[in-house]
């Protein structure tokens, strides 16, 4: 079973920049679609970007302009993505977490709505002055 694995949260002041960065396990993901998701205290997980195995990406409204997504391309076996965040605002506040399926049995649709049967314990990242 492949694993996913988020890092590179802290505390930020608004305006700032922060990369997340997210490593898949148990099999390579060259063929997966991935993508980020978050979820503040209080609310439904939201979706952020996803980038499919061909490299099509795709972002949710809140973030379009800001947030660039990216999976490491130079070596199919480091199976990275990131996830660039410019221009943070107090309402990025949230925990972070990246997940990922076998393109033949997802879409961007489902991708979007985060249908996954698990989750990794995210990342924390707090934007604050």
């Amino acid at each position: 079973q492949t694993q996913f694995v988020e890092s590179g949260g802290g505390l930020v002041q608004p305006g700032g920049s922060l990369t997340l960065s997210c490593t898949a396990s148990g099999r390579r993901v060259s063929s997966y679609h991935m993508g980020w998701y978050r979820q503040a205290p209080g609310k439904q997980r939201e979706f952020i970007a996803l980038v499919t195995n061909g490299g099509t990406t795709d972002y949710g409204d809140s973030v379009k302009g800001r947030f660039t997504i990216s999976r490491d391309a130079r070596d199919a076996e480091k199976n990275m993505m990131y996830l660039q965040m410019n221009r943070l605002e107090p309402e990025d506040t949230a925990v972070y977490y990246c997940n990922g399926k076998l393109n033949t049995m997802t879409n961007i649709a489902t991708m979007r709505r985060g249908d996954f049967r698990s989750w990794g314990q995210g990342t924390q990242v707090t934007v604050s002055s």
